[in-house]
């Protein structure tokens, strides 16, 4: 017998949101007060804020203080039904969506569909170098990378060899974009300030972190003034900075990578390794693109209309990083903050008949500027055609994140945590449960 798929009860257009991150948050914010029934799922329970996850990785915040409860976030908006379950399948035909939940699955009719199950990490045709160099893109990446930081100073204090010391002190990123370039800082804050004084028998800042990046320079898109400002930040603080540098292997103990320059190989002996070089769009947008009469990407972003409709499936939407926008939009938070209120703003308006699904206009994005944050007090801001570096940067980057950091609790623990971390070298997120040490190296703890 099949089972018919579910929606709530009444005759409201029922809108089906895939994500509980950034973008699928965003719209949902902006339909409480409308004319609709909103099925939110998600494989977590949580509502994750991507930009600030290296803090989680190198202690500075808690998990819960980058990814709030969902239930907890939205619990004064009563038109939303929150569901956490893996979704398998997209029938567009028959407008469901089939998720797994645990050991059962659920069919659900919608009337809309706004699909932003973002990305993971892309290795460029090189899946097997994620085995040894895991990226960052979830709560439990950034709690396995913190597993694996302390335990690399753990097992260098247990050791007498000079040269395996050295080994296990070496940590390798590949990809000098935001999140390349904000690791590699805050991993020589904490060898060079936070566990200075942590070991009897050696100096954690003998530690050596490498920035690999097949560039020219770091943060590209910063452009070439910033990306100097930058790099000469990290080189002061002891990171390594290695560009034109095309990684051709990983492996437990090594990456190997040869200069577009000179076509020179080098072998860094490093068993830590992570990879923030790019992305791929989760399997759905596949799945949607397949559907809809177009073709994916070579990082599996689905092409969109300028509303952010796929095809000629005028209520099927694709927002954040899934989405192939005509203008090539940057794959950044606000771009998912931004496209998730656009269409959600367009739903509302069309179910109380102020409009047509013709008379959308199109999506509108508005540069609100890059920035990252390279060491204490220092960041580096491009705004258009304005640049900001060091101390004004930072305070700004502070500023911009907690605007956009769900929760006020969360905001203020932010603030509090960063001023810690800013007046002094303790950290109070470095702890490391046996289950993670488990889960980060089985009975291996190299």
């Amino acid at each position: 017998m099949t089972e018919t798929p579910y929606r709530p009860s009444g005759d409201r257009h029922h809108v089906v949101v895939i994500g509980s991150g950034i973008g699928g948050m965003s719209a949902v914010r902006e339909l409480h007060g409308a004319d609709v029934d909103i099925t939110l799922i998600d494989r977590t329970n949580h509502h994750l804020f991507p930009p600030l996850l290296y803090q989680v990785a190198t202690g500075i915040l808690s998990p819960g203080e980058v990814a709030p409860q969902t239930r907890q976030y939205l619990r004064r908006q009563d038109n939303v039904d929150i569901v956490q379950g893996n979704v398998t399948d997209i029938d567009v035909s028959a407008q469901t969506v089939t998720a797994e939940l645990g050991e059962k699955s659920r069919t659900f009719s919608y009337d809309s569909l706004v699909v932003a199950a973002g990305a993971g990490q892309s290795y460029f045709g090189n899946d097997h170098f994620a085995e040894f160099a895991p990226g960052m893109k979830t709560i439990d990446d950034a709690l396995h990378i913190r597993a694996r930081v302390i335990n690399a100073f753990e097992q260098a204090e247990l050791t007498e060899d000079p040269a395996e010391r050295e080994r296990l002190l070496t940590f390798v990123i590949v990809g000098a974009g935001p999140t390349g370039v904000e690791l590699a800082g805050q991993l020589a804050e904490m060898a060079n300030r936070t566990l200075k004084n942590e070991f009897s028998h050696f100096n954690s800042s003998a530690a050596r972190i490498y920035l690999l990046d097949g560039m020219a320079q770091v943060l590209p898109p910063f452009g070439k003034r910033l990306g100097r400002n930058a790099q000469r930040n990290l080189e002061k603080n002891g990171v390594i900075v290695k560009l034109n540098a095309m990684v051709t292997n990983i492996d437990a103990d090594s990456v190997t990578y040869k200069s577009t320059k000179d076509d020179t190989e080098h072998t860094i002996q490093a068993p830590f390794k992570i990879w923030s070089a790019g992305v791929a769009a989760s399997p759905l947008g596949k799945m949607i693109a397949d559907q809809a009469g177009v073709e994916a990407d070579r990082a599996g972003r689905v092409p969109v209309n300028p509303d952010l409709s796929v095809g000629e499936l005028k209520n099927v939407f694709v927002i954040g990083d899934m989405m192939g926008h005509p203008d090539r939009l940057p794959g950044v938070a606000q771009t998912a903050i931004q496209g998730g209120a656009y269409v959600a703003k367009n739903l509302a308006k069309e179910v109380s008949g102020e409009q047509s699904p013709e008379q959308r206009e199109a999506f509108d994005y508005f540069d609100k500027g890059s920035m990252a944050i390279v060491s204490r007090f220092a960041a580096v801001v491009k705004m258009g055609k304005v640049e900001v570096t060091g101390f004004a940067g930072w305070v700004m980057w502070l500023g911009v994140h907690l605007a956009f950091l769900p929760g006020v609790r969360n905001r203020v623990f932010t603030v509090l945590n960063t001023g810690i971390n800013v007046l002094s070298p303790d950290r109070s997120n470095l702890e490391v449960t046996s289950k993670q040490w488990k889960s980060a190296f089985g009975d291996d703890a190299r």
